[in-house]
């Protein structure tokens, strides 16, 4: 009897860039899910009324906060885009070793950009306040 292991884990292979990809796409999965939550709660405060979305919006004006929001929102792009490109694996194209390499780096990259730019006009949109409200 042999004595391998029954099915391949971490001990078997030699730790590779697509995988750390792969491992940080189901991390990004999850945090999108439970950033998702913190989404819902804003919504249902912004639809109950001035003093829930007064309450909510102070919550969410903390540094804190906006560190989160900032990590939410960096998971949800880069699950978007490392979900485009598994989509593009599936129909047999770019699995190549150089071609998978490459398409790693450009969803890291995609999904930095795309996210400080989020960041950066939502923050913008924030400091600007809204016609008819006073602070």
């Amino acid at each position: 009897m042999s004595q391998r292991p029954l099915s391949p884990h971490l001990g078997v292979y030699k730790f590779a860039y697509t995988m750390s990809l792969s491992i940080l796409h189901r991390i990004t999965g999850c945090a999108a899910a439970i950033g998702f939550l913190g989404l819902v709660w804003w919504l249902m405060a912004l639809a109950s009324g001035p003093q829930a979305y007064a309450g909510a919006m102070a919550c969410l004006s903390s540094p804190l906060a906006k560190l989160l929001l900032a990590g939410f929102t960096f998971s949800f792009v880069y699950h978007f885009c490392n979900g485009i490109r598994h989509l593009v694996w599936d129909t047999g194209r770019g699995l190549e070793r150089r071609q998978a390499r490459a398409s790693g780096v450009l969803v890291i990259v995609a999904a930095l950009a795309l996210t400080a730019m989020a960041v950066y006009f939502g923050s913008a949109a924030l400091a600007v306040p809204a016609a008819g409200v006073t602070p």
